[in-house]
């Protein structure tokens, strides 16, 4: 495990992937905190080396908007970076939420950001694609109701599957949680199926949704914990999950495990606590890869800065 990214600010929510053989990795970086800031800039990075050494290639903000939980997605001989955007306001209202990208053809000269049309009052997370089409995790309210609070992780937030035939227009093809609904990663076999992994809102048990085209019956299963931040990746014939994982009274760390049917099995804990999670994974053959994470267990402890982020080489027998 080896700390690439520490200068003092709050550096979280990472996301790893290939494109155009170099490695890119993004995260969130903001002189403030985890909370919602317009301070709040998304960076990618980019290694020609397997991730023995990095070089910035690009960092935007949007002005009044905070910027978190970027995702990257290779789509259409594109690299996109997705972000969701909160509205800095008091109270804040997820209705108030919109996605925005920014887009690369090289991963080194990059156009945007711009907001997603079919965003407005969703929160978006994890991309994935399948044939022609990308897709993105999208929590929003129920029929956008009014609430007193942010009505995020709360029992009106239902989460959507939304599809792009070009990655920047999208539209919801269906609802795979009704209620609570959170951050949630895709994974899509061979035969179109997906196999997703959800957050579920108030520290609930994190859920195995599964279909098939066209993606509107889904079928849940409650986990015997909490993924915070969730990962889904597949290696090899092996599924793979990180996220945060809690302890009543001793705080989170970042931990993975395998995803074996509908049943998650806790393999290891890496050297994390306070604010962390938010792993991206790539995988550099069928026993090594690599893992990006964030954490304040180095810093400040909490979700105030600083906070770093983690690249830890992982092998598998």
């Amino acid at each position: 495990v080896r700390r690439i990214i520490d200068d003092g600010n709050h550096n979280a929510f990472t996301d790893l992937c290939w494109f155009q053989g170099r490695i890119y990795l993004t995260h969130r970086r903001c002189p403030d905190g985890h909370m919602v800031f317009d301070t709040s800039q998304i960076v990618v990075l980019e290694s020609a080396d397997d991730g023995a050494t990095w070089r910035e290639v690009n960092a935007f903000g949007v002005n009044t908007r905070d910027v978190r939980d970027p995702h990257f997605l290779v789509f259409d001989d594109t690299l996109f970076v997705y972000t969701g955007a909160w509205l800095v306001e008091e109270p804040r209202d997820l209705n108030h939420h919109l996605g925005y990208c920014a887009w690369s053809g090289d991963g080194r000269t990059w156009e945007g950001p711009v907001f997603l049309e079919g965003t407005y009052g969703h929160y978006i997370w994890r991309a994935a694609a399948h044939g022609d089409t990308a897709f993105l995790c999208a929590r929003r309210k129920r029929e956008f109701v009014w609430t007193e609070d942010s009505g995020d992780a709360d029992r009106v937030c239902e989460s959507a599957m939304m599809a792009s035939a070009d990655g920047f227009v999208w539209n919801p093809v269906g609802f795979f949680q009704e209620e609570f609904g959170d951050e949630t990663a895709f994974l899509f076999e061979e035969d179109g199926s997906v196999l997703a992994l959800a957050r579920s809102g108030g520290n609930r048990p994190a859920q195995v949704c599964r279909s098939e085209p066209p993606y509107v019956a889904w079928r849940r299963t409650d986990l015997h914990r909490y993924v915070g931040g969730p990962m889904l990746e597949k290696w090899g014939e092996r599924y793979l999950v990180g996220g945060r994982k809690s302890f009543e009274g001793q705080g989170a760390v970042t931990a993975l495990g395998w995803l074996v049917g509908d049943e998650l099995i806790d393999m290891v804990e890496l050297p994390s606590g306070g604010d962390t999670s938010y792993p991206g994974f790539l995988a550099l053959d069928r026993g090594r890869g690599l893992l990006s994470y964030y954490s304040s267990h180095e810093g400040s402890g909490s979700g105030a800065p600083p906070a770093a982020v983690y690249l830890a080489e992982i092998s598998v027998g």
